[in-house]
């Protein structure tokens, strides 16, 4: 049958921030990624200073890629269970695993199962002698920290706040009702991907619904904050770029 009459979406792009709902999202593939299908959340044609996609990874697909030297990367397993080999150490992934590869790490991921990955990739700016080092974890096995003594919001840093890395990655957790203390403004740039749940996100002067699957990018000084709106706790997982001056 025949599309009749208008469609309509959630999506939202202005100069310094976006809302992607999932539908939207068109898909492609990657010249080094193996029987995978990508989307693209995020790159500089949107305005952001990094490149960041949702992966659907078929059995036995993925990838073997050495990183440029100033590029580094991080990797977060949404759904499924894979194989990791970060500069030559094996690791093995499953829901809630990931991985931060140094700028010129080599890796190869093969999934064992049908695999959703987040994956990330960012020009790295130096500072001092010290580079960073590859990060392995899992975000399942992680306590968390209250966040500015509220509880039930919490926060899990799953890389280590050192001088080293010019980023961080987090996830936030929500209980019903909850929100964010206050309307932030500040230099860093963010990609948020929502995890679980949904709620009213206030991007600029205006709030709107997002939820499970949605992606958000935040510019520099875009005033934000969340409510969580859903019956069940709601978490998403962003990106931010820490521990460096502003470049003049």
């Amino acid at each position: 049958m025949a599309q009749s009459g208008l469609v309509w979406s959630r999506a939202v792009v202005k100069r310094n921030y976006a809302i992607l709902p999932p539908e939207g999202m068109a898909t492609s593939v990657l010249p080094e990624w193996r029987d995978t299908v990508s989307r693209v959340l995020a790159a500089p044609a949107m305005g952001a200073k990094f490149a960041q996609y949702v992966l659907e990874i078929a059995e036995k697909g993925g990838t073997t890629q050495a990183l440029r030297a100033d590029l580094q990367m991080f990797l977060y397993v949404l759904d499924g269970h894979a194989e990791l080999e970060l500069d030559g150490k094996a690791h093995r992934l499953g829901p809630g695993g990931f991985a931060y590869g140094r700028p010129g790490a080599t890796f190869t991921l093969r999934a064992t199962s049908p695999l959703s990955v987040l994956w990330l990739k960012k020009a790295y700016v130096p500072f001092g002698a010290e580079t960073p080092r590859n990060v392995v974890g899992d975000e399942t096995k992680m306590p968390g920290e209250t966040y500015m003594g509220i509880q039930g919001l919490v926060l899990k840093t799953l890389l280590p706040a050192e001088l080293s890395f010019d980023m961080a990655m987090n996830i936030f957790t929500f209980p019903p009702g909850y929100s964010l203390p206050m309307i932030e403004t500040h230099v860093m740039e963010h990609g948020l991907y929502f995890l679980q749940g949904q709620g009213l996100y206030y991007l600029g002067d205006t709030w709107s619904e997002v939820k499970a699957g949605d992606f958000i990018w935040m510019g520099p000084y875009v005033p934000q904050s969340f409510f969580a709106t859903s019956t069940t706790p709601s978490r998403y997982i962003y990106y931010k770029d820490v521990h460096r001056d502003v470049e003049l």
